[in-house]
Order: structure tokens, then sequence, then C-alpha cells
């Protein structure tokens, strides 16, 4: 049943006196509703639109929906301070969002990104269980910083990191009504140019950025938080996690399945075929029966058949697969040398690896690195004109004989040294159909640095995890590159943190051994 629903603004004032402003939605006149809540930063009216269905939408199926300003941002009071001011302010929100006029006393969540995190950070001083949601819904997020925000395998994430911190800087600079400071960092954006004066524009304009901070730390260097921590009574709380093949936070959302699992919840987990914010036809269907099984008190949803649900990226279908399990192939890399100069001569098989393959990184035309989970084109890309470079090295399958289904994480392993001490080795597989196409299907990165790069040594890199189904006449091909700007910054070889190519980045020479060179499919989780 639809509702009319009304919307009005509302105010918590937290034990510090601190006011934080929600705009809440709900049913017209009396009623008994359970309250969905969303705290964010990017100022209320926003409501995470750009993914999921407006808030009055939901209200109109019988909720009262809360989006908060969180401390610092929109017209909350207070200095914003990132993911480390969430676990106090969280808590008194649910305690408050129990007791509003319309609230049936019942309490779910949902959000997605800075959105999801803010779901599960949340820690009440008593320890009081009604400081918790009901139930949750947290969508692409991760409670390590490193891992799940801002870094794979130590390289950074420069163009995302860049551009989220750019966006935090710029809301406050709206904030205090800095208009100069606001129109330096948009226009920085627009142009492009923020990948090269992104970092200065921060520490000009938002010294306190978390996301500076990362940008600043080097990845992996030992010195990061530990990952966020969560209230144990959390997992056994109703969860649906969402996550996105071709969004960064992926990992971090199969962290959060396997952490559940592991302390004997039963999560509901979704993985569409999408980017951080395009969701083609989202999930708020799913969603609200979600919330409506676990919220109201007459149970308006069955009880879900299936908990897992995940969507092919080529065909859109959605099938059941335990993530436990994976496709479980494996192929062999071999070359006679000449893999990074044809792009047709390297070849991935199911036979005997066997090779060696030098590859030349040139600073001054860096390889690009274009869609995946860390491309601000983020997505399935065509990439011919990539491989057809000379520092990319090819490895292409036969055209296989019925259609092979690739489920789970992909990680190439291969013997690989420099002659400097660091390099990057940045990873592709795609598709190749009858007609030569290069259809880029995931991607993987790993950092290499210190006088270790100088000697071969097996190098391991982890790709996106996937679930894509080729048909009979199709090809698979991994390409082996040396750089992937600007969503990681190119490594300079000295050994130092990277940075926007400068003149002190060095040629870098990689030779790869390929004997023992595989490609395999391993599970999206460990088994519990």
């Amino acid at each position: 049943m639809n509702h009319p629903v009304v919307s009005s603004d509302q105010s918590l004032i937290c034990r510090d006196g601190t006011a934080l402003i929600a705009r809440v939605w709900q049913p017209e006149g009396a009623g008994s509703w359970p309250v969905l809540l969303m705290r964010q930063p990017y100022g209320r009216a926003i409501a995470s639109t750009p993914v999921y269905a407006h808030p009055s939408w939901y209200a109109a199926h019988g909720y009262v929906v809360v989006v908060q300003d969180v401390r610092g941002s929109g017209d909350s009071g207070g200095s914003f301070a990132g993911f480390a001011q969430e676990a106090h302010d969280a808590a008194e929100t649910v305690l408050w969002a129990r007791q509003l006029p319309g609230s049936n006393g019942r309490v779910g969540t949902y959000g997605f990104s800075y959105q999801g995190l803010t779901q599960l950070l949340n820690h009440d001083p008593r320890g009081r269980p009604e400081a918790l949601p009901d139930a949750l819904a947290p969508a692409m997020c991760g409670l390590d910083e490193q891992r799940h925000w801002c870094s794979s395998a130590g390289a950074q994430w420069w163009a995302l990191s860049l551009g989220w911190g750019l966006q935090l800087a710029a809301l406050q600079c709206r904030r205090r009504g800095d208009q100069h400071g606001w129109s330096a960092i948009a226009g920085s954006l627009q142009s492009g140019a923020f990948l090269r004066d992104g970092l200065a524009l921060l520490q000009q304009h938002d010294p306190a950025n978390m996301v500076l901070a990362w940008l600043q730390r080097q990845a992996g260097s030992g010195s990061d938080r530990p990952p966020h921590a969560v209230d144990p009574q959390l997992w056994h709380k109703p969860m649906l996690l969402i996550g996105g093949w071709h969004d960064p936070q992926l990992e971090g959302v199969l962290d959060l399945y396997g952490r559940a699992r592991s302390a004997g919840a039963q999560p509901v987990l979704h993985i569409g075929a999408w980017t951080h914010l395009h969701w083609q036809g989202g999930l708020d269907r799913q969603q609200l029966a979600f919330f409506d099984r676990h919220l109201k008190p007459e149970g308006a949803a069955p009880a879900a058949a299936n908990t897992v649900q995940l969507q092919e990226v080529l065909a859109g279908s959605w099938w059941q697969r335990a993530p436990e399990r994976s496709s479980a192939q494996r192929w062999g890399l071999r070359s006679s040398g000449l893999a990074a100069i044809d792009a047709s001569e390297g070849e991935l098989t199911g036979g005997a690896a066997s090779g060696e393959v030098t590859l030349v990184h040139d600073p001054w035309r860096p390889l690009a690195g274009r869609g995946g989970h860390l491309g601000l084109d983020a997505g399935l890309i065509e990439r011919g004109d990539l491989d057809a470079r000379s520092d990319v090295a090819c490895f292409t399958t036969e055209p296989i004989e019925a259609e092979l289904e690739l489920f789970g994480r992909p990680e190439l392993r291969v013997l690989a040294s420099a002659d400097q001490p660091g390099f990057d080795l940045c990873v592709a597989l795609s598709r190749l159909d009858p007609d030569g196409a290069v259809l880029q299907l995931t991607t993987g990165v790993c950092r290499c640095l210190g006088e270790g790069c100088l000697e071969p040594q097996r190098r391991s890199v982890a790709l996106q995890p996937l679930l894509a189904r080729l048909q009979r006449g199709d090809r698979l091909r991994l390409s082996i590159g040396l750089a992937a700007w600007p969503q990681i910054a190119v490594n300079p070889g000295t050994g130092e943190p990277a940075a926007p190519v400068g003149p002190l980045h060095r040629v870098i020479t990689v030779a790869l051994g390929l004997t023992d060179a595989s490609l395999c499919i391993n599970p999206l989780v460990g088994a519990n």
C-alpha cells in the first residue's frame, strides 16, 4: 500500500551539545512505522539518489525515513573528521530515531560507500543493545581504510582517492562560504588538472581531509590503522550486503560477508554488474522486501529462499553461486619472447608454461588504466588499443569450444625482476570475441618496492573478482603492463612511493619469467 508522504527537518542534540540535522519523510497521519536511517556527509537533500530510490518511495511503503547530515557536514554542527567521528554519533542517532513520532521503535539502516560504513561504526559507551540497529544493509564499503578505500597491493588509488577527497574538500569550502576554494577545486576536477595538483589543493583548502592523510601515507608501510572494530552483536543482526563487480569497495563487502559468516550469521549477499555510481535499475525492491521481513511485525515479505545472488557481467542474468567455491580454472603462460610486440604471439594455455618476456616502462608515456573497478570510467571497456602497445605482454587462448564460466578471484603468478628498485605489474583479463574486439572484464595491480625488485622473485597479482560467461568461439586474454595511469600513480622506479610523473621518474625494464607462470581462479571467500 502506498501512503501519502510528508517531510520535515528535525534535529538531534548530542551529549556534547552538537546539533545533528536530519530530514524525515514519513506517511501522513497517525501510524506506527519502522524507521530507515541513512547517515551521510553530502547534504541530506541528495539522499544517495544516484543509486537508491528517493526516501519518499520508502516512506510511501510504510517507513519513517531519516537522512542525517553527519557531524561537520550539511547543516549539522561540529567539525567533520571522517570515519573516526561516526561510532558515538551513530549510537546516539539510533537511540533518537527509535523515539521519533510515528516510529514503532524498530530501526533499520541503509546506504552505500560512506553511508555504508556509518552503519557498522556504532559504539555506545553504556553498551545498550537498543543503540544498535535491528537490521542493516551496508553497500559498497569496507572496514579497512587502506585495503578497502585507498589502495590495492601497495598501489594507492590515485584518481579515485583524489576525486573523492576533493569532493569532500569542496563541501567544506561551501560550508564555510569559501567561494574561491570551491571554484578552484571544481575547476581542477572538471579540467582533469586535479591529477597533477590535487594534493596541493587538499593541503591548501582542507588540510584535515582524511583522504589527504591516506595519500600522504605510503601504502603498506606498516604504520596504517587497523580495520575499524565492529560491535560483535552487530554481526548477528539481519544484514543485506550489496556489492558491484566494477566497484572498488567489493573487497570490503566480501570481507564483511566472510566476517559475518565466521561469526555464525547468514548475511544476504547481492553483487551486481555495477560500478560505484551506476546500479542499472538498482536493488530497491529487494531492499524493501528485506526490511519488511525484519522490521514489520506482520512479516510483509516471505523469508528469502537464497541468501546469495550474483549478476553475470556480460549478459546481466542473475545466478545463485556459493562464494566459497570457484570455477577453478588454471592456465599457463607461453611466449617465444614476442608477446609484447605481437599481441597474438603469447599463449594462455592448458599446457606447459615457458619462455621469457621483457617489458620497458617509459614514464613519459605510461600505460593508461581504463575501466575496471578503479577507473573514473569504471566498467567494461574495449582495450584493443592498449594491448597493441609494445609495453603490454598479451597471452591468449585458442577459441573456446563450449561455454566457459569464470567465477571467483583471478590471480596471476609470475617470476619478475626489474633493473630499478621499484616497478608495478598491472594486469587485465579480457574476452576476445570472434571479430577480434577486446572487452576488458577485470583488472588488478601490484606494487613492488625496494632492492628485492632487482632479483627474480615470484610475484602475485590479484584481480578484481568476477562472474562472466564466455561463449563458443570467444577467446580469453591476459594482458600484463607496467602502469595504469591515472588509476594508480606512476611508479618512479626509485623505491620511493609513487607520485604524478616528474623528472626523477625512471625508465624501468622488467623481465617476466614464464616457466611455472599461471593464471588461476580462486574462491571469492574462504570456507568457514
